[in-house]
């Protein structure tokens, strides 16, 4: 059994040794050396980092604001 997967290993092991010529010639032919066609201007930089910043922190805030009802809630104890 174990002989049986080593070999399958030994197989794959060798099938990707083979492979990368390929697989270079997919990856160089995505990568660009120009410089961009449409420049980003400072209002959409300032608005796509405002928009991130946002959606970073409102979960943060929210838990921050309401800490002191779950302080309250973990100290009473459930009857039953």
């Amino acid at each position: 059994m174990s002989s049986t997967v080593l070999r399958m290993m030994g197989n794959i092991s060798a099938l990707t040794l083979t492979r990368p010529k390929s697989n270079l010639k997919e990856i160089k032919r995505k990568i660009y050396s120009k410089p961009p066609r449409d420049k980003i201007g400072i209002t959409q930089s300032f608005f796509v980092m405002a928009v991130f910043a946002v959606g970073l922190f409102t979960p943060a805030a929210w838990i921050l604001h309401h800490l002191p009802e779950y302080r309250q809630r973990s100290r009473y104890t459930p009857r039953t």
